[in-house]
C-alpha cells in the first residue's frame, strides 16, 4: 500500500480566485476533483475558507476564500459548466458551502461517497480514508483534518498537503466506483442520487430538517 510522502506534493496556492492560466488548463477537462475546508458544519455561520481542485493530469489548485469574499468568477465558472464533470467525497455539504459562500451553483456533480454507499454495500465505512485505501491503495493523513481554516492567509504546509491529498484521489476512486456500479446495475440509481444533491444541499442551507419524514 502507498502512503503519502513526507514532502509534501506539488499544488498551486491562490488567494480568491483562480488565475487566467489554471482556469484554462481546468476548462479543458472533463473532469475535476474538488474539495473544500470551512470553518465548521453549518452553512452561514461556518465560513468557507478554502476550495481544492485537481485534473486527471494530478495538477492541483488550493484557492485561499477571505474572509467576507462573496464571488470568485474563474471558480464559479467551471463549477457551473456543463461540460465538466465535478467529483466530491460528500458533495452534499460542498455543494453547499459553495452556494451559501461563493453564489456558485455547482452542476454536473458525481460524489464519491454516495456512490460508495450504493457500491460497497459489502461494509459500513464509507469515508474517504478508507474508500482511497480500498479502491486507490494510498493511506491518506488526517491529522490536520481538524483544524483552524480561517487563517488563511497563514495556513502551514501541513494544513494544504492534506487539503490538496483530499481531492488529488478522487478522481481515481470515482472511476473504480462507476465500474463497480455498472457492473451491480446501479449506475443509473447512482446518477439520480447525484442529480438530487443540489436540492439536498439547499435544505441543509436553509435549515430543513427530516423533510421527507412522515
Amino acid at each position: 500500500m502507498a502512503e503519502i510522502p513526507n514532502e509534501p506534493r506539488a499544488f498551486a496556492v491562490f488567494d480568491g480566485d483562480l488565475d487566467q492560466d489554471w482556469f484554462d488548463r481546468y476548462a479543458r477537462a472533463q473532469a475535476l476533483a474538488v474539495d473544500t475546508e470551512a470553518m465548521g458544519l453549518i452553512h452561514g455561520r461556518d465560513r468557507l475558507c478554502l476550495v481544492q481542485i485537481c485534473d486527471e493530469n494530478d495538477q492541483v489548485a488550493c484557492i485561499r476564500i477571505a474572509r467576507g469574499q462573496a464571488d470568485a468568477p474563474r471558480l464559479k465558472a467551471l463549477m457551473e459548466s456543463s461540460s465538466i464533470e465535478k467529483v466530491f467525497h460528500f458533495a452534499r455539504f460542498d455543494v453547499a458551502a459553495l452556494a451559501t459562500g461563493l453564489g456558485i451553483r455547482v452542476n454536473p456533480i458525481f460524489c464519491t461517497k454516495v456512490g460508495s454507499r450504493l457500491a460497497r454495500t459489502y461494509t459500513p465505512r464509507h469515508g474517504l480514508k478508507d474508500l482511497v485505501n480500498e479502491l486507490v491503495g494510498v493511506e491518506l493523513d488526517k491529522q490536520a483534518q481538524s483544524s483552524d481554516w480561517g487563517r488563511v492567509d497563514e495556513l502551514s504546509d501541513m494544513q494544504l498537503a492534506y487539503a490538496a491529498n483530499d481531492a488529488r484521489y478522487l478522481l481515481p476512486a470515482r472511476q473504480q466506483l462507476e465500474m463497480m456500479l455498472r457492473r451491480e446495475g446501479r449506475w443509473e440509481l447512482a446518477e439520480r442520487c447525484f442529480a438530487c444533491i443540489p436540492v439536498m444541499s439547499d435544505l441543509d442551507r436553509f435549515r430543513f430538517i427530516n423533510t421527507f419524514e412522515h
